[in-house]
């Protein structure tokens, strides 16, 4: 399966704010946001004018570095988002929400989207009692989100249940500490994603 291989905070530092794809260490001074705010490469430092295409771009490029999804299966999100009732933008955002790496992160049961979509490749998960490694998993309301039983028995899996335990997940989910499951009581809205994310830029990008 392709994937970014590179440095996570070069994307941080390209979108010049935190996308907390490192986890813990995105709160701590080695923050390379915190340490070097400016755009990586040569021109990095350089100031220039950035077009209406441009920022739109960048909008788009966000939302892919924030979900860790490719062009492709992004462009896909998008011309299905299209076809839903509703607002594009609004309906790409809840697909990519709904994504199984998305709701462990948001279960927090990864301290990180690319930490919980190596657990969910790993197969430390179950869907409805059924083991499932597809991170691009699209969960429905009413599904239940669980820790394999013999996963319980790793220790970084047993310090995500233990922190889990003590955070509120989106209104959109519940979890229960004491059986280190979740479960999806509706579909998110809006106002429940919260991604600094403008996604009315990338419905423009896309229809030009």
């Amino acid at each position: 399966m392709a994937r970014y291989t590179g440095p996570q905070c070069r994307l941080c530092r390209r979108e010049g704010l935190k996308l907390y794809l490192k986890g813990d260490r995105c709160y701590t001074g080695k923050c390379a946001v915190d340490r070097r705010s400016y755009a990586p490469g040569q021109h990095g430092q350089g100031r220039k004018k950035i077009s209406e295409y441009g920022i739109q771009l960048r909008a788009k490029q966000k939302a892919r570095r924030i979900y860790g999804v490719l062009e492709k299966p992004f462009r896909n999100y998008f011309e299905k988002a299209e076809r839903q009732p509703g607002i594009t933008g609004e309906n790409l955002l809840r697909l990519l929400e709904r994504r199984l790496d998305n709701v462990v992160y948001r279960l927090g049961l990864g301290s990180s989207r690319v930490e919980a979509r190596q657990l969910v490749r790993h197969g430390h998960f179950t869907v409805n009692g059924k083991k499932v490694n597809i991170p691009s998993y699209q969960v429905r309301v009413g599904d239940e989100i669980a820790v394999r039983e013999k996963s319980k028995a790793s220790p970084r899996i047993k310090e995500l249940m233990e922190r889990a335990a003590d955070r509120t997940p989106p209104a959109w989910l519940e979890y229960d500490g004491q059986e280190a499951k979740g479960r999806v009581v509706a579909l998110p809205s809006r106002d429940q994603i919260d991604v600094p994310v403008e996604e009315h830029l990338i419905v423009e990008l896309y229809s030009r």
